[in-house]
Order: C-alpha cells, then structure tokens, then sequence
C-alpha cells in the first residue's frame, strides 16, 4: 500500500515513529517539515515510486495524503 510505504519514507527522513503519521498529517505543522525537508521527502519517494513529482505539485502537497494521491495518479 503506498500510504504504508509513504510513511515508512517519511519516518526515516524524519525521524519519527511511522506509527505517527497517517494520510492527514501535515507535513509542515504536524512534521515541523522545512522545505529542504520536502525537498528530500519528494526526491525519496520519486526513487521508490519511480515518479516525477514537478515543483508545482509540491507547493501543494499539504498532508501526507496529498502525497499519496499524487503518486497514485502518476502509477496509473
């Protein structure tokens, strides 16, 4: 399930419990995540996932689920 690999991602970057996250963390208020932060969030899932995700998309990445339905629409 990409939420579960999503968050494993995210938990290792940052340093947190996976168990913490869930699709409607914020990244920045939740994971206190600056943009270099993302930066490295959005370079490791594009690697897992073998995705392109384009700066315009990431602007609007809010939660962890907007993330995730991204990645999901690029797979399919």
């Amino acid at each position: 399930m990409i939420l579960e690999q999503v968050k494993e991602i995210i938990a290792n970057q940052m340093g947190v419990s996976a168990d913490e996250i869930n699709a409607g963390t914020s990244l920045k208020d939740d994971l206190q995540a600056d943009s270099l932060d993302v930066v490295e969030l959005v370079m490791a899932a594009e690697e897992k996932f073998g995705v392109e995700i384009d700066e315009e998309a990431v602007l609007s990445m809010v939660t962890v689920g907007d993330v995730v339905s991204y990645i999901e629409k690029k797979q399919n």
